[in-house]
């Protein structure tokens, strides 16, 4: 009888953005209505390429997605997720709005929240920690 060998979840190193803008508002996503994690409300970004800084990541998948530009700023966390099929690596920076109007390139709808109102959206399970991190950094403000 052979054992069957299981391979590991693919690993994904993901630069996300928590975009201010002057109403001290963030900016939140909705994910397409199909695929992976389909509908739920996450904070912009994507996977780093290879030899990619975070930061410049960050540029350019919040420029992709978006058609904005966005100043990366502080790192605020670092959260590891496994979800049943894919193994997460989320390097979170604030980054402040500079230019231009976020428009629904990759996602169904775009919308500004208080961080207060992070609550009322559903994210995907490795979200919630960036919420709390959010949420904690503001009270403490």
């Amino acid at each position: 009888m052979s054992v069957r060998q299981i391979s590991p979840v693919p690993h994904k190193v993901i630069g996300v953005a928590v975009i201010w803008n002057q109403q001290g508002e963030i900016l939140i996503d909705r994910r397409l209505p199909y695929g992976k994690m389909a509908g739920l409300w996450e904070f912009p970004g994507g996977k780093v390429e290879p030899g990619e800084t975070i930061a410049a990541c960050i540029q350019r998948e919040i420029q992709e997605e978006l058609g904005i530009k966005v100043d990366v700023g502080e790192h605020l966390i670092t959260v590891d997720h496994t979800y049943t099929d894919l193994q997460v690596t989320l390097t979170v920076h604030y980054c402040q709005h500079r230019e231009g109007i976020p428009q629904p390139i990759e996602c169904e709808q775009l919308r500004w929240v208080k961080p207060e109102e992070l609550n009322n959206f559903t994210f995907p399970e490795a979200n919630i920690e960036i919420i709390a991190a959010i949420q904690q950094r503001e009270s403490g403000r």
